[in-house]
């Protein structure tokens, strides 16, 4: 294939790898209101997001496998539509229930952009460029992710919350006519006997498995009891994932190869790839509600702040990509992770009259951390797998990276609403989360001065 084609099948990805960080840049403007209009406890909050990124997160494998038997183009497809539907029921809510349903649909159509592109990118682009196609690929997310908040602002000060959705419906149409243009058609039609010896049963108990686990984390909206403390949840998670690990040994063409699982370096890669957004999480969720309760923020001020981390990612996602090529991903991903668990503290520190510009330029050191890593890991992980699993792979990653950020998220809400509940001052409550949360990035710390290069492809 020619390198002009290399160019148009990127730029088509980057199309709908826009549609992620604009729904989350564009939300976090939103969630401040939300909360209000609804006057939500902050674990219940949380669930907004989680609403998004645990079907994100858990179909992620499903549609890994299903690219690699049918296509990624046509699950691509189908995914961006699906997305356009949710952003128009999240519009058009007239109440929690339906804004959640949304929210999920959301999820359940973004959950394939990233292992199918990171697929389709891997298939495509010679290993010794790949890091660079890696980073300009990846640098689309961060520039969305920069403009996504000022604009956001801007309509729901003048229009309301919903408004903050508004433009992904637009931009899902257009990534559809995108795909629909670059990526070129598979050759052959569906191959109905491979959706007929699916793993559908695999993925029937990896997902209330892996749901229940973040049901436990918090609880209290889904069944009433305490978070941490409904061990039924926590039990009959083990018990499903149990079962899926039996199901998957017997499976003839499983849908998450276990071998995977006996691969180090990407079970180590993909690690610290999960406590990245465990802190890429604990900010989204947590900076929006921090600036509004503590700075007094209006929803314009709080969309031009929001806008800093984003831009800080934007200048360096690409050249870190490159970078990625030459130099060790062990020290990039240490250095990210350094950074971050320093921004996780910065925050436990700063008083409740910081200036501005202390936060702003917090906040800018953890995009330029976070982007420092995100190419590398993308390569390090896929650079570890077999050719013939990249789809699979890529699922997988993706499901332990937004596992993390899921956790993340819900674990923020729980142990907010703890700090409020046990009469601590709003400040103080922020500040301890922001402490806990110190504990993830130093965990992949630890992973990754154990990274090694991947192996050429």
């Amino acid at each position: 294939m020619s390198i002009a084609n290399n160019r148009h099948i990127l730029f088509g990805l980057m199309c709908p790898s826009m549609l992620m960080p604009m729904i989350s840049a564009m939300s976090r403007v939103a969630l401040p209101i939300v909360r209000d209009d609804f006057a939500l406890q902050a674990d219940v909050v949380a669930w907004i997001d989680v609403g998004f990124s645990l079907p994100f997160m858990l179909l992620m494998p499903v549609y890994g496998r299903l690219g690699d038997g049918l296509g990624p183009r046509r699950l691509l497809i189908l995914g961006i539509a699906l997305f356009a539907l949710g952003s128009a029921a999240v519009i058009t809510a007239t109440d929690l229930t339906s804004l959640l349903f949304g929210r999920a649909l959301q999820g359940f159509g973004l959950s394939g952009m990233m292992p199918l592109s990171m697929a389709l990118i891997t298939a495509t682009f010679p290993a010794e460029i790949r890091g660079r196609a890696m980073g300009t690929w990846s640098t689309i997310g961060p520039a969305t992710a920069f403009f996504g908040p000022l604009l956001a602002g801007v309509l729901v000060a003048n229009w309301g919350w919903r408004w903050a959705f508004a433009p992904s419906l637009l931009f899902g149409l257009l990534a559809l006519v995108a795909v629909y243009m670059t990526i070129p058609k598979p050759v052959g039609k569906i191959d109905i006997g491979f959706l007929r010896e699916f793993d559908w049963g695999g993925v029937a108990l990896l997902a209330p498995g892996m749901s229940l686990l973040i049901f436990f984390l918090s609880s209290r909206p889904i069944t009433g009891v305490e978070p941490l403390e409904d061990w039924r949840l926590l039990l009959a998670a083990a018990l499903f994932l149990t079962a899926f690990v039996s199901w998957e040994k017997r499976c003839k063409s499983p849908f998450m190869p276990l071998d995977l699982f006996a691969n180090g370096a990407f079970l180590r890669s993909s690690f610290c790839a999960s406590m990245r957004m465990v802190v890429m999480a604990a900010i989204t969720f947590l900076i929006p509600l921090y600036l509004v309760d503590v700075q007094k923020m209006r929803p314009t001020e709080l969309g031009g702040m929001l806008m800093i981390g984003a831009g800080a990612m934007t200048l360096i996602v690409r050249v870190a990509g490159a970078l990625s090529d030459s130099c060790s991903s062990r020290w990039l991903v240490v250095a990210g992770l350094s950074v971050q668990m320093g921004v996780m503290l910065a925050f436990w520190q700063l008083p409740g009259n910081a200036s501005l510009w202390s936060i702003g330029l917090t906040l800018g050191a953890h995009g330029l951390g976070a982007g420092l890593m995100l190419a590398t890991l993308h390569k390090s992980v896929m650079g570890n797998v077999e050719q013939s699993d990249t789809g699979a792979a890529a699922g997988l990653y993706g499901m332990f990276r937004f596992g993390g950020a899921t956790t993340g998220t819900a674990l923020c809400g729980v142990f907010l609403q703890m700090q409020l509940d046990s009469g601590a001052a709003v400040l103080a409550s922020y500040q301890q989360v922001f402490l806990l949360m110190a504990i993830f990035p130093f965990l992949g710390i630890l992973v990754a001065f154990t990274l090694r290069d991947q192996r050429s492809a």
